[in-house]
């Protein structure tokens, strides 16, 4: 016979060891995602294009809540893309 409390902080365990290596896989899309608004704010000049574009910031926000299939809320994945806009904005290239 098993005990459930070891079973349940096996499977946390487990559970957690998912969690870093999604985490690490987060931080390796967020740099390649800041690279992309790098590379973006030096061709804006050449496009004659102002650094800020509310219009864009719409459609990203549009296209994350189209691509949520929850369980986080639209709200909260807005939330976290304003925080990323937010960062990409203050990024020194």
């Amino acid at each position: 016979m098993t005990d459930p409390n070891l079973d349940a902080q096996s499977q946390i365990g487990e559970i957690r060891e998912r969690i870093d290596a999604i985490d690490c896989q987060l931080v390796e899309l967020l740099n390649e995602r800041a690279q992309c608004s790098l590379d973006i704010r030096v061709l804006k000049p050449q496009a004659r294009q102002g650094l800020y574009d509310p219009k864009r910031e719409e459609e990203i926000f549009t296209n994350v809540a189209k691509c949520n299939r929850g369980p986080l809320y639209g709200d909260d994945l807005r939330e976290i893309y304003e925080a990323i806009l937010h960062v990409s904005k203050e990024m020194r290239g």
